[in-house]
């Protein structure tokens, strides 16, 4: 299980702060893949990134439980 941080319109998305995952996701991508299939709202986000242990992450980058995972979406300002 892994838990995943979600700020801005994902956290309104998924409807909460803190979304723990059941399935094995190994990767980036495969946490894009099952937010997308869970939740498809996701693909009006343009952009968002996934940050693994206070660095963004590429999708390539592995995960595991021990890790602290945030989605961060697209910021604009004014």
């Amino acid at each position: 299980m892994i838990k995943v941080k979600c700020f801005g319109v994902a956290k309104e998305i998924v409807n909460t702060e803190t979304l723990e995952m059941d399935v094995s996701i190994d990767s980036v991508e495969g946490l894009r893949k099952e937010l997308h299939k869970n939740f498809p709202e996701f693909s009006s986000i343009k952009g968002f990134m996934v940050a693994v242990n206070q660095e963004y992450a590429t999708d390539d980058q592995s995960l595991s439980s021990a890790d602290e995972i945030a989605i961060i979406p697209p910021v604009s300002g004014g």
